[in-house]
This record gives C-alpha cells, structure tokens and sequence, in this order.
C-alpha cells in the first residue's frame, strides 16, 4: 500500500510539473497589446500599460489608437538616434517608425532584463514605458540610479515605473 502510494504521489508530482510547465508556455505564447493613446485635443499622449513584465520568448504588440496622432516605439539605444543604451546589451533594438491611427508593430523579446523606449516625436511629453523581461539581473533600484546620469528630458525621466513596482503588479497604468 505504502508503494502504490509513493508511486501515486510521484505521478503527481510530475503531472503538476507538466501542468506548469505548459501554463508558462502558453504565457510565452500570449501576446501583450500596449496601446498608443492621447486626448482629442493633443494635450496628453501615453502607452497603456506603461510597465508589463513579460517572459523571455513573449510579444510586445504596440497598437495606435490615438486618430489624432502619429507615434513610435523606439528602444533607447544609439543605433536610434544616439539616444543612451537602457536595454540588456545582448537585446536587439528597435523602432517602429511612425504608426498611424490604428497601425501596429510587434517585437519578441528573448533576452531577459530592463527595456526602456519611447515615443519619438513626444519623448519631451513623458511618453516612454518600461518592459521587464523575467527577473532583471542587477540589483533593485539600478535603473533608477541611470536616470541620474542620463541625457534623457524630465519629463521621461519622471514617467517610468520603478522596476520593483512592474515586478510586483506585473502591469502597471498611469493614465
């Protein structure tokens, strides 16, 4: 009795293992939309959410739906304008040129760590958002210690989310 037990026991150790498993793999598979957005008059513009924390292997689909305005994702990192690298080193950059109301433009993202980007014509009006992909390798707190140094305007400087704050929520808004 004590035998057919322990088996059972083991099977289900291994079937909650498998169960896990494929749930973080249909994680990975899901599709996270962060949308563009702005007010009719043109006075606030925004990605919603600001902050996602996303498993290696997930998509990021940006999608505008602002019909007053043109907007970019644009990673910071000097092959984009020269702007200060703020994503892993190993990452790839991107820019998605502008998009027009209801366009869209998706990115993987495979490396694990801290993505910082904007939006290219309204970076100077606080429109940029933070991804963390898996758990950010360096200690809390050292994204923050870059902003310092860093060439980028108050107003972006102001708008991310602390890291811990995405890892906690997962998703965070500030509308």
């Amino acid at each position: 009795m004590t035998v057919a037990r322990r088996e059972l026991l083991c099977l289900g150790g291994g079937l909650l293992a498998i169960l896990s498993m494929s749930q973080q793999i249909s994680r990975a598979e899901e599709v996270v939309e962060i949308r563009m957005q702005g007010r009719a008059d043109g006075s606030h513009v925004w990605f919603d959410p600001i902050g996602v924390l996303i498993m290696p292997g997930q998509m990021i689909r940006w999608i505008n739906q602002n019909p007053g305005n043109s907007h970019t994702t644009t990673a910071y990192h000097p092959v984009n304008f020269g702007r200060p690298l703020r994503i892993p080193e190993a990452a790839k950059s991107w820019n998605s040129d502008y998009l027009l109301p209801d366009e869209s433009f998706s990115v993987t993202f495979t490396e694990q760590g801290v993505y910082d980007y904007y939006c290219v014509p309204h970076e100077h009006a606080g429109m940029v958002g933070r991804i963390v992909v898996g758990q950010p390798e360096a200690p809390a707190g050292w994204m923050e210690s870059l902003a310092v140094s860093s060439d980028l305007p108050d107003e972006a400087l102001k708008a991310f989310p602390m890291v811990e704050e995405i890892v906690a929520k997962r998703i965070v808004r500030r509308l």
